[in-house]
């Protein structure tokens, strides 16, 4: 079987050598951006102890925030399946979005006209420099597969890393039922 190359909307799995990086451990990444000179995701399996509305008061809604990545975690991001009622959202793949006019998204939120399976929302990001993914990728530390979620926001995060495994079958099985903390082994 032929690995994949990163492609935006593609998803980077966390190999099981990278169990000892916080920031990535189990992780699955939505490709939002992959060019010549960096890529761009968010990570899809990691919730945070917050809602929406804990960051912003002024938004009515209690919608999970999840750990985008390391980077500008100060910073608030969002995916959606809703282009045509977000202006200047971008394309990423198979009717995923990225952006779009935030003002319009609160006044969505606020009048209860969204449900979670429509918005995720993040805090930082997951970037690579120019190479720096191709060099990951070379040390074993991802792997990359396609997003066959029908609806990314709301499939059950916490199996999301152990499906991906069993999906791509061999040794990576026997990774997928590990448990988080090898010292309660």
């Amino acid at each position: 079987m032929s690995k994949l190359s990163p492609k935006k909307g593609r998803l980077l799995v966390a190999e099981p050598s990278i169990l000892n990086d916080d920031s990535f451990n189990r992780a699955i990444i939505l490709l939002t951006e992959h060019t010549k000179t960096n890529s761009v995701g968010f990570i899809l399996n990691k919730p945070l102890a917050y809602s929406l509305n804990d960051l912003l008061p002024e938004i009515d809604c209690t919608f999970n925030i999840y750990q985008g990545g390391p980077v500008e975690q100060d910073n608030l991001y969002f995916v959606h399946r809703i282009p045509d009622l977000l202006k200047d959202s971008v394309e990423v793949a198979n009717g995923i979005f990225w952006g779009g006019n935030f003002e319009q998204l609160k006044k969505l939120l606020n009048d209860g006209a969204l449900q979670e399976s429509d918005v995720r929302f993040f805090l930082g990001y997951s970037g690579w420099d120019k190479e720096q993914l191709d060099q990951e990728l070379q040390i074993n530390s991802w792997f990359v597969t396609e997003n066959n979620f029908e609806n990314i926001f709301s499939n059950n995060e916490e199996n999301l890393w152990k499906n991906k495994l069993l999906e791509k079958g061999g040794n990576y099985k026997l990774w997928a039922n590990a448990p988080n903390d090898f010292n309660l082994n």
